[in-house]
């Protein structure tokens, strides 16, 4: 089935863990030959892996990058954003720019690059490294629907996508981008108290972790409400309710909202700063 990618030239400005994924979910999932993938990055001797690995082209400096290709995928640390910018301003010409840097407003580029230029921004997670991303996107002033569609495309190889106004990015941040250290941090803690009661540590921790899979699929396939599904194993009387009421009785529901609160904040405070 057509994506509205497979003809388009895209243009990795950095590789590390994010830029890395994208590169392997979109060739995994057959979207785009990489004959149609050029990288740079700082760390050539990156590039010269991933040359080999995915046999995409490598580009010796960012502006050979862009000039080569249709869709530019910004994936660099946000604190050298505006250096890369200033780099590639005179060689932006129709291109769809793509920014995964966590925190830098659409304004940052719309501002630094040719008047009209199509600017998306993009919140993934880690989870990009397996396929399985939370990502939300938001579109520029200059951004069409079928450039909407393209990044949608993109990133919907690596997991789900969802679309949202850029003010909500900073929410994002705070549920779905740190997310996973929350749901790390819950892994380790359910393993610990299996292994409190005799699992042995690997034994405990694929149990843990199988059972926030299996969790998190049941939410995502089935209709009901997370409520519902609770009470699916909550009996009377039984081990489920007991465990729930210490669960409560700690707030680790108030304890979960309240880090999606801080982070969230967090990331408007880093906004700030860009």
């Amino acid at each position: 089935m057509a994506t509205g990618i497979e003809n388009k030239k895209l243009g990795f400005i950095g590789t590390g863990k994010m830029g890395e994924a994208l590169i392997k979910g979109l060739l995994y999932a057959k979207l785009i030959s990489p004959d149609n993938i050029f990288a740079s990055d700082v760390d050539f001797a990156k590039l010269q892996m991933l040359e080999k690995e995915y046999k995409i082209s490598i580009c010796k400096d960012n502006c050979a990058a862009v000039v080569d290709s249709d869709v530019i995928i910004i994936a660099v640390k946000p604190s050298i954003v505006p250096e890369v910018l200033a780099e590639i301003k005179n060689s932006i010409k129709r291109q769809l720019i793509i920014s995964i840097a966590a925190g830098v407003t659409i304004a940052t580029y719309e501002n630094a690059l040719p008047r009209g230029t199509k600017v998306v921004r993009v919140m993934p997670n880690i989870a990009a490294t397996v396929k399985e991303a939370a990502s939300a996107i938001s579109h520029g002033s200059a951004a069409s629907k079928e450039d909407m569609a393209t990044a949608t495309s993109i990133f919907n190889a690596i997991g789900r996508t969802v679309t949202l106004p850029e003010h909500l990015m900073d929410a994002v941040t705070g549920l779905s981008g740190s997310g996973p250290a929350y749901i790390f941090m819950i892994i380790e803690a359910l393993a610990d108290g299996g292994v409190h009661e005799g699992l042995e540590r690997n034994t405990a921790k694929l149990l843990a972790a199988q059972t926030v899979l299996g969790a998190a699929r049941m939410v995502l396939e089935d209709k009901s409400h997370t409520s519902e599904l609770k009470d699916m194993v909550t009996s009377p009387g039984g081990t489920t309710i007991r465990g729930l009421r210490v669960m409560e009785e700690r707030g680790v529901r108030i304890a979960m909202m309240d880090a999606v609160i801080a982070a969230s904040e967090r990331s408007k405070e880093l906004g700030r700063k860009t």
